[in-house]
Order: C-alpha cells, then sequence, then structure tokens
C-alpha cells in the first residue's frame, strides 16, 4: 500500500523560508512523475513544482526561481525548499505521485494517482 506523508508546514513571516518534507513507502522512487500541488482555502487546486523520472524539474511560474523539488531514493523522501515566502503561498500543501507514465510530468500538474494529506502553509505580512 502506497503512503505519503508530509511535514514541514508552519507559520512564516513574508521573506521566510520552509522545507516541507514528504514521507513515501510502499513505492519505487524514479519510476514515475512526482510531485507538490496546494490549495488555499475558496481557491483552485495549482500545481507547484513536478520531478520526473530522470530527474527533471518543473516548476509553476509563481513560484519558479524560489521554490525547489528534490528527492532522496535511499530514503524514499521527497522535498520541497521554500524561500522567500508570499502571503500568496499560504495554502495546503499535498505531496503526489503517479503509477504510470500516461501523463506529463509538468508543474501544472493537479490530481496524481497517489497523494498525501497535505501540511498547512501560512504566510504572513
Amino acid at each position: 500500500q502506497v503512503e505519503l506523508v508530509e511535514s514541514g508546514g508552519g507559520s512564516v513571516q513574508t521573506g521566510g523560508s520552509l522545507r516541507l518534507s514528504c514521507a513515501v513507502s510502499g513505492y519505487t522512487f524514479g519510476r514515475y512523475c512526482m510531485g507538490w500541488f496546494r490549495q488555499a482555502p475558496g481557491k483552485e487546486r495549482e500545481g507547484v513544482a513536478t520531478i520526473d523520472s530522470n530527474g527533471g524539474t518543473s516548476y509553476a511560474g509563481s513560484v519558479k526561481g524560489r521554490f525547489t523539488i528534490s528527492q532522496d531514493n535511499a530514503k524514499n523522501m521527497m522535498y520541497l525548499q521554500m524561500s522567500s515566502l508570499k502571503p500568496e503561498d499560504s495554502a495546503t500543501y499535498r505531496c503526489a505521485a503517479d503509477r504510470d507514465n500516461t501523463a506529463f510530468c509538468t508543474a501544472a500538474r493537479t490530481h496524481f494517482y497517489y497523494r498525501g494529506q497535505g501540511t498547512r502553509v501560512t504566510v504572513s505580512s
């Protein structure tokens, strides 16, 4: 059974940094697209970043240059390093993973086969 569990969310001020972690079990890293998406209350789900089976990364324009997605295959962990945070980054962040390669692995992705429950990020001005 595949399980994804996020951690690392919290409250920070504008300009601050956070690193989100995603612990993954029952899943083979490096085969399919994985990523992060977010959703703020009352807003549409928004893709944030993805990493493909070759380690290639893709970012939403709103976070490019500020966020970095990475994986540690040996530890079955995925990360999202977030810096220069803005109030508009406030949302629940969820990590996610595919089980095949039928869909493109781009940051626009908001739907994956496997998803975690999310970790809340609040950025105050």
